[in-house]
């Protein structure tokens, strides 16, 4: 039987090639989490809740548009918007996000993987909020064309239309190179520059991220040992992306000011074309 949430423990590294070099490497966790079966999830785990104070915690505000629309809903809704036909195959939900630590919560990415009624990946949202206390979302179809291999790595692309580092302008170009969960899974982004496919002449991007890690059983005993060995996550998250960027600004990187207000969603066409959009309610 499928489980209703999974915890993942694993390693966020980071790569800038240029204007600056700079490197990091962070352990972390995330939980995965099927939209239809929150409620089940907090009831069989003492140090888990939703909607509530706990150890851990997942508050359906801190996702999507904050509405009291329930997030499969809006997930589907936002899919809908430019890929009707994926939309109406969508049979299951599951979100990849940091839970909310003693209360406090913040995901740079969050991972929306809508599965078929064969449990195949059919579309990924990806959900990414800045420290300016802005989201804006990214809707990608999947199709045969974008997987890769005996793994069947889900290999995406679409521009970037978020301020997310002052140390990137926009106008950039994002590849993603996604692993579904399952006993392992992986997330990669590159972030490249727009034109001749965005190669430097090194061939590198701007930056690669990654995010590595293997799942582990969601269960109390799990989670109280995760939260003593990964302590207050939620915001060493914070405080090491401002440290981060206190080094890449000391070592001379431009500095970006946040651009005006962003539209809140992107919806990808199969091909990468990117096209900005109001949110589900406006």
């Amino acid at each position: 039987m499928r489980q209703d949430a999974a915890l993942y423990t694993g390693i966020v590294t980071h790569h800038r090639h240029a204007p600056k070099v700079h490197n990091l490497r962070y352990r972390v966790y995330s939980v995965f989490l099927d939209l239809d079966r929150l409620d089940e999830t907090a009831r069989r785990c003492r140090f888990f809740s939703r909607n509530r104070f706990n150890v851990f915690a997942f508050h359906d505000r801190d996702h999507g548009d904050g509405s009291a629309l329930p997030l499969r809903d809006q997930a589907i809704a936002r899919v809908m918007l430019a890929h009707p036909d994926t939309a109406s195959r969508i049979h299951r939900i599951g979100l990849l996000c940091m839970p909310r630590v003693l209360g406090y919560a913040f995901n740079p990415l969050s991972v929306y993987y809508c599965y078929d009624d064969a449990d195949v990946v059919i579309a990924i949202i990806y959900e990414v909020n800045n420290t300016f206390g802005q989201r804006h979302t990214y809707v990608i179809p999947v199709d045969a064309t974008h997987r890769h291999g005996a793994d069947q790595l889900i290999r995406q692309t679409c521009d970037k239309r978020f301020h997310v580092s002052p140390f990137l302008p926009l106008g950039m170009r994002y590849i993603f190179r996604v692993t579904p969960p399952a006993a392992r899974l992986s997330i990669a982004i590159d972030t490249r520059l727009q034109g001749r496919e965005g190669q430097r002449p090194d061939g590198k991007p701007m930056l690669d991220a990654a995010y590595v890690a293997h799942r582990r059983t969601f269960s109390d005993a799990t989670l109280l040992r995760t939260f003593f060995t990964h302590p207050l996550l939620t915001l060493k998250v914070v405080a090491g992306i401002h440290w981060e960027a206190l080094f890449i600004w000391r070592k001379g990187a431009t500095f970006h000011p946040l651009p005006g207000i962003p539209a809140p969603l992107s919806v990808v066409a199969a091909d990468g074309t990117t096209r900005d959009m109001p949110d589900i309610h406006h």
